[in-house]
């Protein structure tokens, strides 16, 4: 009777609980860990990690995600941001893997993310007479019939002139013609945002800036964690039937802080992106480009375009990738290749770096490891995952619980993650269609509100309240016009964001859409978070410092020759969070 009585309040429980990430819930949340034994923490707070607390919650667990820094600082908010099957992967026969990412795109378009994740054409330039239309058409056959045509527009073929009417800015000797097809993409930072939100709805216990600096041990099993948090700098254990680590590419690291043997290793590989205003780019289409490497994506991005991506190692600071001079030119070597009018660096607005956390030991070149992933119970008790691509966050979020369910006394559920729609997306379309009378009831813009939208879901409402009586806030951000200053209200009240770092780089994207990264607006910011979060004039005078030095460090990296300098000009910038240690996790 007892166990039913605890099973029900459980539930209870469950069912009150919020998506809410605010100041009040972090301190709650505190109590919690330090209380409870939960049936899976799961150590890494970027999509992998997410994923995995949302579908261990939905399946009735008791779960903890415990991310050190912030949801999605690491890799989960430094992609292509794109959904896609990844037609480079049909070349190296991975025919498996696309199939499983197309059905995921589809997925998140339809049904569990259709505010955050939309269409995106793409122009494949031919450069080849003869051979390449087929074989690049038969390739994208394979594409749409498995599955990549359902909810998306097919290939269509064109020819030079019909390529040159859909992306003028091409050089015309740069092609012979060109296939038009689709994919997806999405805010990756915000998606990851929301898929930890989604899961503390569903009960999990959601908690950023808490590091994990031990392992609990009862004989020969894991049964928890000993964690910090970095704002407070205090300690206390969690208790767990098991432990996941999804830290992504710190996995070899907490392997090591928990004194297990690791049955994979990761090896990381840098991506980096810049991005220059829509204008300098006349397309209606975004590109796929071949390189001697791998490809390069010209991706747009609302009044912007996104290029990218490099390939390379990297073994130095795995929180802080840097970008590098010769990173730069090579992304502006090979788009100029084929545009009439080539991009300097003075059209670069913004630059990010991010690492790709690949399974080692399969091939010497990083473009060519396999994006599979691996999961694995390392000890009883501990499971790792990692590997895998952004696409196919929730099928590894599926097997890593499965992989922890032996250690967990209850039976564990099948994983429903596929029917589980992220908070705001049920009643979205209906808003879209509703667009004009929001717009009307709130005096803003309807393409304001669209935006908002594609932003927030059916959670605008939740947004737009904390305005009333303060129209002040439905006023844009001074110079980051995209954003109202509400935005920035909401991020601290409902997004965990506890630094101005958090709020530039991740719950908006000021940091790389602005020639100023942020910096011009990193005082107004500051005071609208600082009034939620109960900062003192010395706090927010601090967090302002400390974002214009990593700004000015950033800058000072991308004018390096090499990754040891830029390396080492990246990490002498000040960490936000102040009880920060390595290893991260």
């Amino acid at each position: 009777m007892t166990a039913q009585r605890g099973r029900e309040a459980r539930t209870s429980a469950r069912a009150a609980a919020s998506a809410q990430l605010g100041p009040e819930t972090r301190a709650e949340s505190w109590q919690q860990l330090g209380k409870e034994t939960f049936d899976l923490v799961v150590i890494g707070g970027g999509i992998v990690g997410a994923g995995t607390a949302l579908d261990a919650a939905t399946r009735g667990l008791r779960v903890a995600l415990i991310e050190a820094r912030d949801l999605a600082s690491g890799t989960s908010s430094r992609s292509s941001k794109l959904f896609h099957g990844g037609l480079r992967y049909l070349e190296q026969l991975e025919f498996g893997l696309v199939r499983e990412a197309l059905r995921e795109r589809e997925l998140m378009l339809n049904r569990l993310a259709p505010h955050l994740v939309k269409p995106v054409s793409f122009l494949y330039p031919l450069t080849h007479r003869g051979w390449e239309r087929p074989y690049t058409a038969a390739g994208l056959f394979l594409y749409d019939t498995m599955g990549g045509a359902r909810s998306v527009p097919g290939q269509k073929h064109l020819t030079r002139a019909g390529a040159l009417r859909m992306v003028p800015a091409l050089k015309r000797d740069a092609l012979i013609g060109g296939i038009r097809y689709y994919d997806a993409q999405a805010d990756d930072a915000r998606h990851t945002m929301t898929v930890g939100r989604t899961a503390a709805h569903y009960g999990a216990v959601v908690r950023n800036s808490t590091q994990v600096v031990g392992f609990l041990r009862e004989a020969d099993r894991v049964s928890g964690v000993r964690v910090r948090d970095v704002e407070s700098g205090q300690e206390t254990d969690v208790r767990a039937h098991a432990v996941i680590n999804a830290t992504g590419v710190w996995t070899d690291e907490l392997q090591r802080l928990s004194g297990s043997r690791g049955r994979f290793r990761v090896r990381s590989s840098k991506g980096v992106h810049i991005v220059v205003p829509r204008d300098r780019i006349v397309a209606e289409s975004g590109m796929i480009l071949r390189t001697e490497k791998s490809v390069l994506f010209v991706i747009p991005w609302r009044n912007h375009w996104v290029i990218g991506t490099t390939d390379t190692d990297w073994y130095l600071d795995l929180a802080h990738p840097s970008a590098t001079r010769s990173d730069i030119d090579y992304i502006l070597e090979h788009v100029n290749k084929v545009l009439a009018t080539p991009l300097t660096h003075d059209d670069i607005e913004g630059v990010y770096a991010g690492l790709r956390p690949l399974l080692a030991g399969e091939s010497e070149e990083t473009s060519k490891l396999s994006r599979e992933h691996a999961v694995a119970r390392v000890a009883p008790g501990l499971v790792a995952i990692a590997g895998g691509k952004y696409t196919t966050y929730r099928v590894m979020a599926a097997d890593a619980v499965d992989a922890a369910a032996v250690d967990v006394p209850e039976r564990v559920q099948e994983s429903i993650t596929d029917k589980v729609p992220l908070v705001g997306a049920d009643g979205y379309h209906a808003l879209v269609n509703q667009a004009d009378h929001l717009a009307s009831d709130h005096g803003l813009h309807p393409y304001r509100v669209r935006h908002l939208l594609d932003r927030y879901g059916s959670l605008i409402g939740d947004v737009l309240a904390l305005a009333e009586g303060r129209p002040d806030l439905l006023k844009p951000i001074e110079t980051a016009p995209d954003y109202l200053r509400v935005e920035v209200v909401y991020a601290a009240t409902d997004e965990g964001a506890l630094h101005l770092e958090d709020v530039l780089a991740r719950r908006t994207r000021i940091s790389i859409e602005y020639p100023h990264r942020g910096v011009d607006c990193a005082e107004q910011v500051a005071e609208l978070v600082g009034d939620v979060l109960g900062w003192t004039p010395q706090q927010r005078e601090r967090e302002v410092e400390v974002y214009r030095a990593r700004v000015e460090a950033e800058r000072d990296s991308q004018a390096q020759p090499d990754d040891e300098a830029a390396d080492a000009r990246r990490v002498a910038a000040p960490e936000p969070r102040p009880d920060l240690t390595e290893p991260v996790s």
